[in-house]
C-alpha cells in the first residue's frame, strides 16, 4: 500500500511534535516533513511531494495558511490540503475553503476524526468537522447562490449506525426501540447519541436530528 504522505505546517513546536509522533504510529502514514509557516510549507510541497499537507491558519512568520494553500493549489493541483487549527472564525473557515482546502478540522477534533479527515482528503473528498459544517450551511442559508461551497453529506463524520440512530431519532423513535430495530443495547445507543451530540455541537437527541437534516445527512 502506497503511505499518505503527509507535510505538517504550524508554528507551534510542540504540537508539530507532537501531531508527528501521533501520525507516524498509523499504519498508511508518512510524515515527511514539518514546517513553520506558509512560505516554508510552499518550499517544501515542491521538494517533498507530499500527499496531504495539514495547514494551521495563523502562523507568526511568512504568508499565512489561507495563502499558502491558495498557492499550493495552484502550484500543485495533486497535492491536498486540510486546514488544522484552533479557529473556527467564519472569516478563516470560508477563506481557507475557498483557497482550495479540502477539509476543515479543529485542533481539538478526536485522533480519530483527524485521521479520516487525512484518508478523505488524500482522496480528493471534503471533510469538515461538524461544527464547522454547521457554520457553512448556514451561511449558504444567507449568500446568494454563487458561492461555490457545497457540503456534502459524507464530508460530515458520522457513522453509519450514527446515521442511522439519527434517523430514527428524527422518525420519533425512543432508544428503546432504536435499541431493538438495531440489535444493541439501550446503554449503546445512549452512548452513541452522546457522541453524536458533541460530534454535531447538539443541545439533544432531536436538536442533533434537526442538524444533521440541515445537513443533509439523514
Amino acid at each position: 500500500m502506497i503511505p499518505i504522505r503527509i507535510l505538517i505546517v504550524d508554528d507551534g513546536a510542540f504540537y508539530r511534535e507532537a501531531l508527528r509522533s501521533m501520525l507516524s504510529d498509523v499504519q498508511g502514514f508518512e510524515v515527511v516533513g514539518e514546517a513553520t509557516n506558509g512560505t516554508q510549507a510552499i518550499q517544501l510541497a515542491n521538494t517533498l511531494q507530499p500527499t496531504v499537507v495539514l495547514m494551521d491558519v495563523r502562523m507568526r512568520t511568512g504568508i499565512d495558511g489561507v495563502e499558502a494553500t491558495r498557492q499550493l493549489c495552484c502550484q500543485q493541483p495533486a497535492c491536498q490540503v486540510m486546514m488544522l487549527t484552533s479557529y473556527d472564525d467564519d472569516e478563516y473557515v470560508f477563506e481557507g475553503l475557498r483557497a482550495g482546502a479540502k477539509g476543515y478540522l479543529l485542533k481539538d477534533a478526536d485522533p480519530e476524526e483527524i485521521f479520516r479527515g487525512i484518508r478523505a482528503t488524500a482522496r480528493g473528498e471534503s471533510f469538515l468537522q461538524p461544527t464547522i459544517a454547521t457554520k457553512v450551511v448556514a451561511k449558504l442559508n444567507q449568500v446568494s447562490q454563487d458561492v461555490s461551497i457545497v457540503v456534502l453529506p459524507e464530508a460530515v463524520p458520522l457513522s453509519k449506525r450514527e446515521r442511522d440512530v439519527l434517523r430514527l431519532v428524527a422518525n420519533g423513535t425512543s432508544n428503546r426501540e432504536i435499541a431493538d430495530a438495531l440489535h444493541l443495547a439501550e446503554g449503546t445507543i445512549k452512548q452513541c447519541l452522546a457522541t453524536i451530540n458533541r460530534r454535531l455541537g447538539a443541545r439533544d437527541r432531536a436538536h442533533a436530528a434537526s442538524i444533521a437534516k440541515d445537513m443533509g445527512v439523514i
